[in-house]
């Protein structure tokens, strides 16, 4: 007497095979669908930052020997530090709702204001370029470097960025903020 036994490993390999393929499918299309955000870093594309990283290093180094920037009059936001976090987290200024206007001093080490700068300035979010918004020459009025106003709307995290061209250094100073 023959015994009818059913196997059913060729099933669950057909099955299992259809599996991979629908999953790797569905990956594709999600992967797909996000987009892909642009590096803000240095106010350059992550390729062009990445190609050039040693030279702009270098001019940020010698930039750094000779001169400073700093954010004037602005409001400090104190964040509560957490004492489980090894992180150190620095203050972000307060922005408001509607227009604001950001000074930038550049002085020399001997404390004598730069007027003769190339200062370029870009608002833009951690994570994000679809928000930015770039301003290309930035003017010296009354012993500061000051932006045009700027309309913020949307609440959350923001990140300030300086550029400041003398010569031939680069300075940069990105400024975390927030607008609650």
């Amino acid at each position: 007497m023959e015994e009818n036994k059913k196997t059913y490993w060729p099933h669950m390999i057909v099955g299992f095979l259809f599996l991979g393929i629908g999953l790797g499918i569905w990956t594709l299309k999600s992967a797909s669908s996000l987009p892909v955000e642009r590096e803000n870093k240095y106010m350059m594309s992550y390729q062009d930052a990445d190609a050039n990283i040693n030279e702009i290093l270098e001019k940020q180094a010698l930039f750094s020997q000779n001169y400073s920037i700093k954010i004037l009059n602005t409001k400090i936001i104190q964040v509560e530090k957490d004492k489980n976090s090894r992180k150190s987290f620095i203050d972000p200024i307060e922005l408001k709702k509607g227009e604001n206007q950001f000074n930038y001093s550049v002085v020399d080490k001997n404390g004598q204001a730069v007027k003769n700068a190339a200062v370029t300035f870009m608002l833009t979010r951690p994570h994000t370029d679809k928000d930015d918004q770039k301003f290309d020459k930035i003017n010296f009025v009354n012993n500061s470097y000051q932006t045009p106003k700027i309309n913020i709307t949307n609440i959350g995290r923001y990140t300030l960025v300086a550029r400041v061209e003398i010569g031939k250094t680069i300075g940069f100073l990105e400024t975390s903020a927030y607008l609650p």
